[in-house]
């Protein structure tokens, strides 16, 4: 079954590039493309497709606004594996809004300028229902939003429906470690993480991982830099 994307870019040469680079896969089919997030909250409720490719500066409505819409739609509406997810596109000039929407329910995001096989790569991942940890920067941008003293930090009293073993599969979580390393530095079966790692979300009311590293960072769990 093809990964169904909307590619979303108000500057057309981005936004067709983008497209033809995905349509060319053999596993990813582009249903749509739109200009602004008006339309693509439109199109996403028409076409409902896996992955959301969203500029974060577009005119008429943001990327941001349009993320939070099309994520509370599906949300309220899909199943897991139905849901739309939802990757952004930035520059460096926009880190500020990358992290509010990591913590709205996007899956992550991904600079302009990667390579093409780093654009591919992030649409399948986002796809598969894991967050985008990678490229490395969505954790320093975290740090450095949850170390600048900008942002409201939670009590850890959110997590205390967790047991000792989640909060340690989590703290791990928020240091960006895949399962596999989380496996192989609790001395456990990657299937056991994967477990825990589901568990969590679901106590935490969390959409993936993203959300995750960002509440860890949020509660204290994290420390900036660790």
């Amino acid at each position: 079954m093809s990964i169904t994307v909307l590619v979303v870019d108000d500057q057309a040469m981005v936004r067709e590039g983008f497209a033809a680079l995905l349509a060319a896969q053999h596993d990813i089919e582009v249903v749509g493309q739109a200009e602004n997030g008006a339309q693509a909250v439109a199109m996403a409720a028409a076409c409902r497709p896996n992955v959301v490719l969203m500029d974060v500066r577009m005119p008429v409505m943001d990327g941001l606004e349009a993320a939070r819409q099309i994520l509370a739609h599906s949300h309220a509406s899909d199943s897991d594996e139905d849901s739309t997810h939802v990757l952004m596109l930035t520059t460096f000039d926009a880190d500020d809004y990358i992290y509010d929407a990591l913590r709205l329910g996007a899956s992550g995001f991904l600079l302009k300028d990667a390579l093409a096989e780093d654009l591919v790569a992030a649409v399948r991942i986002v796809a598969s229902g894991d967050g985008l940890l990678a490229p490395s920067v969505t954790k320093r941008l975290i740090e450095q939003f949850a170390v600048s003293g900008t942002r409201p930090v939670l009590s850890r009293d959110r997590l205390d429906s967790l047991t000792d073993r989640e909060l340690e599969v989590m703290r791990l979580v928020g240091r960006g470690f895949s399962n596999q390393e989380i496996a192989t530095h609790l001395f456990i079966a990657q299937q056991t993480v994967k477990t825990h790692v589901s568990k969590i979300l679901t106590k935490l009311g969390l959409r993936d991982r993203v959300q995750a590293v960002v509440l860890a960072y949020e509660t204290g769990l994290v420390e900036p830099g660790s």
